[in-house]
């Protein structure tokens, strides 16, 4: 399939998509957001092959958060009280994100530069997150007169605690990528160089885990709404499909044979 705005390639198990319109930092724009959809969508297929994503951008930007250009202005719009900023979150960037959180397998988010408004939530969306050295998130809702979306006042209060989340929101200013990784809101910090190496060494890791893979990173995203006696109850039904699946029986049996298991994704 032709893209305008992204880049994927898949090998190995692992699908990489890129997002590709350096010009604009690659700026999370609804034609883009529609390509991210497709992509991840032909990655999900289960005669894709694929066991892990690795989401990146080109240049000097992960994403430097939506696209303003082309929006309405309180003058143009047939609405006297002005145009509706929620009626694209609603129509398009909640339903992709809310796919990313209940992807079928692991996904890995490599940030190089930018990664601002609603990139700040594509980016903090990896199960995974490595950022280079370069690499700070932003939200900069403030200085256009919104608020945070892509629900970044969901995952940064559970990230980071509601100090720093306050202060990210309210103030928006830089968080460069250090200070992102003392806080516990990524994985890791490495240099420019060495971001997509690093990135593509933790997906080939995660490309030939288990089927469970899928299951943890569902238990783990949902944790941070369930109670303890739904998260234990989670568990239990999780168990129970891992227990049955191709994976679990060839991790057993090489457990007692003393060798390392060989997981197909099944």
């Amino acid at each position: 399939m032709g893209y305008s705005k992204i880049k994927t390639s898949a090998a190995d198990g692992i699908g990489v998509i890129t997002l590709n319109d350096p010009a604009t930092l690659n700026a999370a724009g609804l034609d883009l957001v529609d390509e991210l959809r497709q992509a991840f969508d032909a990655f999900a297929a289960k005669d894709s092959g694929i066991r892990c994503v690795v989401l990146t951008g080109e240049g000097r930007g992960f994403c430097s958060g939506a696209n303003l250009s082309g929006r309405a202005t309180p003058a143009e719009s047939p609405d006297p009280e002005g145009p509706d900023a929620g009626a694209a979150l609603e129509k398009v960037y909640n339903p992709f994100l809310t796919s990313m959180r209940d992807y079928p397998v692991p996904i890995v988010t490599a940030i190089n530069g930018v990664a601002a408004g609603v990139g700040c939530s594509l980016a903090l969306m990896g199960d995974i997150v490595v950022a280079a050295e370069s690499a700070y998130f932003l939200q900069a809702f403030r200085r256009i007169g919104l608020v945070p979306d892509g629900g970044s006042s969901y995952l940064l209060p559970r990230l980071i605690g509601k100090a720093r989340a306050m202060e990210m929101m309210l103030m928006g200013e830089k968080v460069p990528a250090q200070t992102a990784e003392s806080w516990g809101m990524i994985n890791r910090v490495v240099p420019d160089g060495d971001l997509m190496a690093t990135a593509m060494e933790y997906a080939k890791n995660l490309a030939s885990g288990p089927w469970a893979l899928s299951s943890i990173r569902k238990l783990v995203w949902d944790s941070l709404d369930n109670s303890y006696a739904e998260q234990l109850h989670a568990e239990r039904v999780a168990q129970k499909h891992a227990g049955r699946s191709a994976d679990n029986r060839e991790g057993v049996l090489a457990f007692l044979q003393k060798r390392l298991a060989v997981f197909t994704g099944r």
